[in-house]
């Protein structure tokens, strides 16, 4: 599939020209680029809240680079429906967990003592089988295990994140969702 990529920055007559000559050549899809890139994660909310309904509803909508699990809640309420990101391995090999209540520096003291999981209701056995303070040992004692150990959670956080998604919405209550997930990862923060 070919897909054409909306640009403009934060300028909406410029989306609005990009949108228009786009759809004037045809594609199998849209993307949403220059997002991510700086402006921020309201500014970003902003753009989203005309930028895709500038595209054709019934062609997929591709929000390009985009990865905090936040930007995605919000972008998928907003008519976004694919995305791409190396967020959940970078982050990971850099000692960054994204979680249900937002990401933690594994690389923090706090994390010393502390024998839970990641996330003790998971598939995931780097999620579930690992504790907080043998993880940050291995990014200590700079052991790539704990690099690929939080790689894999990220992916399955996300895994879980857009199938948590995907249930709210086929059972109409996704505004619930983004709400209480907006909630907890502003706690986190």
């Amino acid at each position: 599939m070919l897909f054409g990529i909306q640009q403009g920055s934060t300028f909406k007559n410029l989306r609005q020209e990009s949108s228009e000559r786009l759809q004037e050549i045809g594609f199998d899809g849209y993307a949403l680029g220059g997002l991510a890139v700086g402006e921020g994660h309201e500014a970003m909310c902003e753009v989203l809240d005309y930028a895709p309904a500038m595209l054709p509803a019934d062609k997929p909508r591709y929000l390009m680079g985009v990865g905090k699990p936040i930007d995605l809640v919000e972008a998928v309420y907003r008519g976004v429906d694919m995305f791409d990101c190396v967020l959940p391995t970078r982050s990971g090999r850099h000692g960054q967990a994204w979680t249900w209540d937002g990401a933690i520096n594994i690389k923090n003291a706090r994390y010393a003592e502390d024998d839970t999981p990641l996330d003790p209701g998971s598939d995931c056995p780097a999620s579930r089988d690992y504790s907080k303070a043998y993880l940050r040992h291995l990014f200590k004692a700079e052991e790539i295990l704990g690099q690929v150990l939080l790689s894999w959670h990220n992916i399955a956080f996300f895994q879980a994140l857009t199938a948590a998604m995907r249930e709210a919405i086929a059972e109409g209550r996704f505004e619930a969702f983004r709400r209480d997930f907006a909630t907890r990862q502003c706690k986190a923060g």
